[in-house]
């Protein structure tokens, strides 16, 4: 078992088995979000793709997950989303 110090919980715990994501945001998330936190973070992410109506099939809204996602684990200001049904 992989242990990392999880920036989220601010405590050692299991880690990624592999990057979750590609490139560099992907390879940060494997170094330093545990399991717990990644698993905590696609159930908000679900939530958000939902409320927004967004879709992995949109390079928009994958840009805007991509965002959310940098800004959740590392801060930063998120991007504002648009309102489910508007463009």
């Amino acid at each position: 078992m992989r242990m990392v110090y999880c920036r989220i919980l601010q405590r050692e715990a299991e880690g990624l088995d592999r990057p979750p994501y590609p490139g560099e945001l992907g390879t940060r998330v494997f170094e330093e979000i545990s399991r717990e936190a990644w698993t905590r973070w696609l159930d908000q992410l679900s939530v958000l793709m939902n409320e927004h109506g967004l879709s992995s099939a949109d390079p928009q809204a994958l840009n805007d997950i991509e965002n959310l996602m940098r800004a959740h684990f590392f801060g930063g200001q998120p991007v504002p989303l648009r309102p489910k049904g508007k463009k």
